[in-house]
């Protein structure tokens, strides 16, 4: 059995070298809708996989490209790690503290896009391996990493990647891209995701915006249209109205709401996070809300863009609107039906004119709760952290782990950096150094135990 007093003490020795390696990569954009600085990113973290001996290549795909790894350890078990290196838009910029590419510390956190999603963990990762190697002169199992850098616009070419490399992502267990702990600082283990099928809808009703004096009692307004096609989508009791939406919706089992049960109560910490007066549905907290949180699906407009919105008015009556749509889905819904409904719907509605567009979509994927990875990562977690670590069965977000489940047969755990003030894919990201710390030794620890599972 490993004495892990040692790694840890190389963990919390080296941490100002992580952390600087960690400044560069963040301090290096990677922003995949706008394609800034992607090739440069792909090509920097599989420089940083080169020198701690992995093979690594940089893949092309039809979109960014994929960077893949592999080194060999003292065991024949694999495990693979998933992670992204793409990050969010860091607009708007001046909502920024200090700017989003230029990795600050201040009160014991660094600042920068992409530092928790996602760099951190890759980071996070390899300094594990880093510790491991310094003490016992070897990885404890064959390490494999896919670090794709189109997460943040849905993952488009993983899914086909994964499809159609089977043997190359062989593995016998996958680490996912995120993990970390809740506002009490107990570690949380996520089990599966929801899926998400994200549209943007389109709606023209001329070829020039009109002065509003002239056109507004004659001319259709594309503003209107959409809005008027978009309320049709959900209703005030917050209840999707496309027919058919939730005829495929799988309902949580027993064994589910007793995890659900089982979780602290965070909603007074959401309500005050975010500034909300109370919940949907007049939800207390509870089953209730963790259920409604993440075993339905949803609606949501994510963006709306018509006419003119800068300072001051003008008397304009616009020909073009749009909207963002994403539709969060739950087990055993998938992105083509809701498609196809939807476009049933509106023209059943008298919307045929809205163009759907569709952006990107992913199916849910869930990992067996008694699967022994999960019962490993767990008691890690436990050792590290010292508190009984959260057991989610499945998550609000989305993700492509329903590939790795279903062409790799791989369970999926989490571990790593986050917490709940990290701001994300919001002005000042951040991750806390200590955070950093504890993920790294929970990580080393999975690698160790992994390699020592027969």
């Amino acid at each position: 059995m490993t004495d892990f007093t040692a790694i840890d003490h190389y963990i919390e020795d080296h941490l100002d070298d992580s952390i600087e390696e960690l400044k560069k990569l963040c301090a290096q954009p990677s922003v995949s809708a706008q394609g800034l600085g992607i090739k440069e990113c792909a090509e920097l973290v599989a420089q940083m996989l080169r020198a701690r001996g992995f093979k690594a290549e940089v893949i092309p795909t039809k979109g960014h490209p994929i960077v893949y790894g592999e080194a060999d350890g003292a065991s024949d078990r694999t495990l693979l790690f998933y992670n992204h290196y793409d990050v969010q838009p860091p607009e708007p910029l001046e909502l920024w503290d200090s700017p989003p590419f230029e990795p600050t510390l201040r009160d014991g956190k660094l600042f920068a896009r992409g530092v928790s999603d996602d760099k951190g963990h890759i980071q996070c990762r390899l300094s594990a391996l880093d510790a491991i190697k310094a003490v016992t002169g070897r990885y404890p199992c064959k390490v494999k990493f896919v670090i794709e850098g189109e997460e943040e616009i849905s993952s488009v070419n993983i899914v086909p990647f994964v499809e159609h490399n089977p043997q190359k992502l062989k593995a016998d267990g996958c680490v996912w891209e995120f993990g970390g702990v809740n506002h009490e600082g107990r570690p949380n283990q996520s089990l599966g995701m929801r899926g998400i099928c994200y549209v943007e809808l389109h709606a023209q009703t001329g070829t020039l915006d009109a002065h509003s004096g002239l056109g507004g009692s004659i001319f259709p307004n594309a503003a209107w249209r959409l809005t008027w096609a978009l309320s049709t989508l959900k209703g005030q009791d917050e209840r999707i109205r496309i027919p058919g939406y939730y005829d495929n919706v799988k309902q949580p089992t027993k064994r589910d709401l007793e995890l659900l049960a089982a979780l602290p109560d965070d909603s007074e910490d959401m309500l005050k996070r975010y500034g909300l007066k109370g919940f949907l549905k007049g939800l207390k907290g509870g089953v209730d809300l963790r259920r409604e949180e993440v075993f339905l699906p949803t609606c949501t407009i994510c963006g709306l863009t018509s006419g003119y919105q800068g300072p001051g008015s003008k008397t304009v009556l616009p020909a073009q609107a749009s909207a963002k749509v994403d539709f969060r889905l739950v087990p055993d819904q998938t992105p083509e039906e809701v498609l196809e409904k939807l476009r049933k719907h509106l023209d059943a509605e008298g919307f045929s004119d809205i163009e759907i567009k569709f952006l990107g979509g992913e199916r849910p994927g869930r990992t067996d709760i008694d699967h022994p990875l999960v019962k490993l990562a767990i008691d890690t977690a436990r050792e590290v952290y010292g508190k009984e670590p959260i057991v989610s069965p499945i998550i609000g977000g989305s993700g492509p782990n329903y590939v790795f489940l279903d062409s790799l047969k791989v369970p999926i755990i989490t571990a790593g950096v986050g917490y709940p003030g990290s701001r994300a894919h919001a002005p000042n990201e951040n991750m806390v150094i200590e955070n950093f710390v504890q993920g790294v030794k929970h990580t080393a620890r999975i690698l160790e135990k992994f390699g020592e599972t027969k």
